[in-house]
């Protein structure tokens, strides 16, 4: 039975892709604060601190948990037996905002100490020679999402749930998500197989959405209609504005992340898969909202 060393075990992705692997492999799991040891086949990197939405992480805790924890990581794989690494970056190392369609051949200019944090990391793996039989991918996620994942889908899940009337949907937008079967049909794709070139793969699913289209679909997991309320995008903005000067949650920075468009390509990965990735967009959210539903 082949092994992994897995950090990030207890989070969201490193759970749904234990239980996705299921008994197939034997798992040692990093705890914090212990020395890192791999003596194993497969390195599955996925610890990291996330985004942080409410300002409260300093800028140096990204550098050394995003950034210099995967270098020792990487590190101790380069030194190792293990055959493979796979880590999660993000595609905000490339971006905070992009125009048209974001791809791996973009000149990254993160602007948040998130992004950046996760480019260095980035930078720090492709700048080392990787042994022959050794093979490394680094997945650049767009908004990950699926049962018992609580983020931004929640809120908006909750703000439809109560029936209030959506008041953006004079923006027009186009999002990538991530659902979390795809991104695990993915990690086992590159455990399973020895010929997808080791490298840097956007991951997201085929069909980008927009907000509005989120709304309604939640709405239809719910059984009811959503009133869409066409206002005057000017003002709103400078509602978001007043906002920011009082402190309130709807400011100018949630309306950017509920109005802008980031697409996200994923020719490159689909290329070297050379399969199709197996859950719809549309598909993998309404398991997402049916699985809010439940435990409300």
């Amino acid at each position: 039975m082949k092994s992994i060393y897995i950090t990030g075990g207890n989070g969201f992705v490193g759970k749904n892709i234990i239980n996705f692997l299921r008994g197939n492999f034997h798992y040692t799991f990093y705890s914090r604060n212990s020395k890192i040891c791999i003596n194993h086949d497969i390195v599955l990197h996925f610890a990291g601190l996330a985004h942080d939405t409410k300002n409260i992480s300093k800028p140096e805790d990204f550098y050394s948990v995003n950034t210099e924890f995967t270098k020792s990581v990487f590190d101790q794989f380069l030194t190792s037996n293990s055959k493979v690494f796979i880590t999660l970056s993000s595609v905000k190392a490339a971006a905070d905002h992009i125009e048209g369609e974001l791809s791996e051949t973009f000149v990254p200019n993160p602007i948040t100490d998130y992004g950046r944090s996760k480019l260095l990391a980035e930078n720090y793996i492709f700048s080392k020679v990787i042994p022959f039989g050794k093979r490394v991918y680094v997945l650049r996620p767009c908004m990950i999402h699926g049962p018992g994942n609580k983020g931004n889908l929640n809120l908006l899940y909750n703000f439809v749930s109560r029936g209030f009337p959506w008041p953006l949907s004079s923006f027009v937008n186009s999002r990538s998500y991530l659902s979390i079967g795809n991104l695990c049909f993915v990690i086992k794709e590159l455990i399973d197989r020895n010929d997808i070139p080791s490298g840097l793969y956007n991951i997201a699913d085929d069909e980008p959405l927009s907000t509005t289209e989120i709304i309604q679909m939640i709405a239809k997991s719910k059984g009811h209609k959503v009133i869409l309320l066409n206002l005057n995008k000017y003002i709103i903005k400078l509602l978001a504005c007043i906002c920011d000067l009082l402190n309130l949650p709807f400011n100018s920075e949630r309306l950017k992340k509920l109005t802008d468009s980031y697409v996200v390509s994923n020719s490159k990965l689909k290329e070297a898969l050379r399969k199709q990735l197996p859950i719809s967009s549309k598909d993998g959210l309404m398991l997402t909202f049916k699985s809010f539903s439940d435990l409300s």
